[in-house]
């Protein structure tokens, strides 16, 4: 399946009674160019070790669960805040983070990268690079205090938490690096459904992704449609849906998407999401510009005069009156029609 990749069934990287980690990137997803992702559980009482990407920002959506994100950045930045379901937050390429489970349940994550093969590289396998003389000159104290430590390279991954966790004061500080989408005014709501944004016009730390939560009703599909400068990689939250992609040269496909599954559209190949239940479906649409915007055909169609409307969709005049003449894309509109399965 070129466009789709079955995440929720892809066997993890990395898995322990700690947490687990789930990639879908250029060597197991290979029409990926500019985007991937990662799927994340944390364990209760455990981390995410602090690591960083050397080539990619990290944009991650909270599905479930509450953590503490810390950052240590360019430039000596300092930056904590705690997030729970339906926050995001975002990391730039090369700066130090970790995400630590301070909730009583696992915690779960979303994570889409700024490039197709993120390169990673975590504290303890690189503290595991230096000898232990090196690493007691660092912090001045009896190389025969720390020899003992371990030298294989191996990043660890996930560990747990000594004691219990602290949420420090400065958590309750506004961070740029910390954005709760789900609380926001979305830019479209309808009873067919809504898309709220997280672009560069709302979220201004945003360097080279964007992303929509998109609910779509029953009642309500998302329109034919494509980003001209963008690719877009979605993440299935809830629902069951249909979508049709296109590719040069005239071929198509059609998947249908479950939760958990994630698909990849490179830039402006035209689809759709049909919504193939009677209730509610959320996906988590991610875009590698931080201004994604798109063409849509409630509003291409009625650019162009009927005289050429009719010949290029082989409709008659009749039909094409019926077509209505909209200034704009209306994202998403009613299935007037029987699903047809």
């Amino acid at each position: 399946m070129t466009h789709k990749f079955p995440l929720r069934n892809t066997k993890p990287e990395f898995s322990s009674e700690l947490g687990s980690k789930t990639s879908a990137i250029k060597s197991n997803f290979p029409i990926l160019n500019r985007l991937s992702a990662y799927h994340l559980v944390i364990n209760a009482g455990c981390f995410r070790e602090p690591h960083w990407h050397a080539n990619a920002d990290e944009l991650g959506y909270c599905l479930h669960g509450e953590a503490l994100v810390t950052i240590f950045a360019n430039g000596n930045q300092h930056s904590n805040f705690t997030i729970s379901e339906g926050d995001m937050y975002f990391v730039p390429s090369g700066s130090l983070h970790s995400i630590e489970n301070i909730g009583p349940d696992a915690a779960e994550f979303f994570l889409t990268f700024s490039h197709e093969s993120p390169e990673n590289f975590g504290l303890s396998g690189f503290a595991k690079c230096m000898s232990p003389a090196v690493l007691a000159n660092t912090w001045g104290i009896p190389a025969a205090e720390i020899s003992d430590q371990r030298q294989q390279a191996t990043d660890i991954e996930f560990g747990r938490v000594n004691g219990k966790a602290e949420i420090p004061e400065s958590a309750r500080f506004v961070s740029p690096y910390k954005f709760a989408i789900e609380a926001r005014a979305p830019i479209i709501s309808t009873p067919t459904g809504s898309a709220i944004v997280a672009r560069r016009d709302t979220w201004p730390v945003l360097k080279h992704q964007a992303m929509y939560s998109l609910r779509i009703q029953g009642i309500g599909m998302r329109e034919p449609h494509w980003h001209p400068e963008t690719a877009e990689l979605g993440y299935v939250h809830t629902g069951h849906a249909r979508m049709t992609v296109q590719s040069p040269g005239g071929s198509a496909e059609t998947y249908e998407l479950d939760a958990g599954d994630i698909y990849f559209i490179p830039r402006a190949y035209p689809h759709h999401i049909e919504n193939l239940t009677d209730d509610e479906m959320r996906f988590l649409i991610f875009f590698d510009t931080p201004d994604a915007q798109d063409i849509g055909f409630t509003g291409a169609i009625p650019a162009f005069p009927n005289r050429i409307v009719g010949p290029t969709l082989g409709l008659d005049s009749a039909h094409v009156a019926q077509i209505p003449r909209l200034p704009s894309d209306t994202l998403l509109v009613s299935k007037v029609n029987p699903v047809d399965l």
